[in-house]
């Protein structure tokens, strides 16, 4: 063990002398790199001082100037930056991934910052590292209060890397706080402008970006991935309430779906009915039309013969009348004259019936009764027309 003089045990208490005091560090040195022997009592004999003090000196002073030259060598690993400070100054450029060297403390540090690392920082809570892994409420970061002045639960998870390394060391004193101010700021900022049902049905828009427009005032270096909300929910005491309300939400939505499902399925269905009747509407006016301007000019064509000729038009108007009227009633030929039997002759029935059936029926009945005269047949239209005579002798 290396033992150095005593300066105090001087003689005349006065400085002590440095040619001694260099003197006897060069025999302990000597002593213990196993250049001499000796001891302090009974020193060996010096011939050359100077060189004996200089000489064991220069190994150490060589060794440590190479190990204080090594500190300067780092490596920057992939997907990381260097920032050099020179005397506490960071210098312009950033050192790119790889090995690299700097002048050693104290003229010159590194700080290697991972830029590539996506950073998480919780907020209304804490994720327990031990144990279950739970999480830990906190209420001081997690009530905010709404535009309705209701307050509301939030918790929720920011994610965000580094863009600027030389923003994030050296403009802030924290930057970790910095972004988690400015990601309360910015949270506070939304759910101010939000009614309380509004966030419990929407969730948070547009944070991400107010949040980086904070931090990028604030020059943190920082970049916004993505911001999870975790939970949003009404305070504990009035949680019940809440969800009461959110069911009776859900109940009104499906019937509102369910309506709008059957209003689909029914909608369709109505306007084909609508265009179809529109459709049938408008072919009933154009027929109705078409048919009002035909008998008006089947009228004007009749007046026209019934001025020329108005015995001839009037009958022949009675006979198409007759006509028309006897082709839509059943008609039934009734015969007195021949007997007492009085005989009645469905003609329509017999018509509509089979062929076969008809051709025997007619003529069962004929073998039976004989058939009736044409005069007989034309007694009720030959009636008819003296009687229309007599009512146009009348009229005139």
């Amino acid at each position: 063990m290396i033992k150095f003089p005593s300066w105090r045990a001087q003689k005349n208490d006065g400085p002590p002398d440095l040619d001694e005091v260099m003197r006897d560090l060069s025999r302990k040195i000597n002593a213990l790199f196993g250049k001499g022997g000796g001891n302090s009592s009974n020193p060996q004999p010096n011939r050359q001082q100077t060189g004996d003090v200089n000489f064991p000196l220069l190994p150490i002073i060589a060794l440590v100037f190479v190990i204080w030259f090594g500190t300067g060598f780092y490596i920057v690993d992939q997907g990381s930056l260097g920032v050099v400070q020179r005397f506490g100054k960071a210098l312009d450029e950033t050192t790119q991934p790889g090995p690299r060297w700097h002048l050693p403390y104290p003229i010159e540090s590194v700080e290697v910052v991972n830029m590539d690392k996506v950073r998480q920082l919780e907020v209304g809570y804490r994720t327990n590292t031990e144990g279950s892994g739970g999480k830990t409420r906190l209420p001081q970061e997690a009530l905010m209060l709404t535009e309705d002045e209701n307050i509301i639960d939030l918790q929720f998870a920011v994610q965000y890397k580094i863009k600027n390394a030389k923003d994030f060391l050296f403009k802030n004193r924290d930057a970790e706080k910095a972004v988690m101010s400015a990601a309360e700021t910015a949270i506070r900022e939304v759910v101010g402008k939000n009614k309380l049902d509004d966030l419990l049905q929407k969730g948070l828009a547009d944070t991400s970006d107010r949040m980086q427009v904070i931090l990028d005032s604030y020059k943190t270096g920082v970049s916004i991935i993505s911001v999870s909300l975790q939970s949003a929910q009404p305070p504990e005491q009035v949680q019940e309430a809440f969800e009461d309300v959110n069911r009776a939400n859900q109940d009104n939505q499906r019937q509102i779906n369910e309506g709008q499902a059957y209003a689909n399925q029914v909608v369709p269905i109505a306007k084909g009915t609508a265009s179809r009747l529109l459709a049938e509407a408008e072919g009933y006016k154009l027929k109705i039309e078409s048919e009002a301007k035909g008998n008006a000019s089947r009228f004007d064509q009749i007046l026209a013969q019934y001025n020329s000729a108005p015995e001839v038009t009037r009958q022949r108007l009675f006979l198409d009348a007759q006509e028309q009227i006897m082709s839509s009633v059943s008609k039934v030929i009734v015969d007195q004259k021949s007997g007492n039997s009085l005989l009645y002759l469905p003609l329509d029935k017999l018509i509509n019936a089979n062929t076969g059936a008809t051709v025997q029926q007619s003529q069962s009945m004929q073998s039976l009764n004989p058939q009736p005269t044409a005069s007989t047949t034309q007694v009720p239209v030959m009636l008819e027309q003296d009687a229309l005579r007599s009512r146009d002798r009348e009229s005139r």
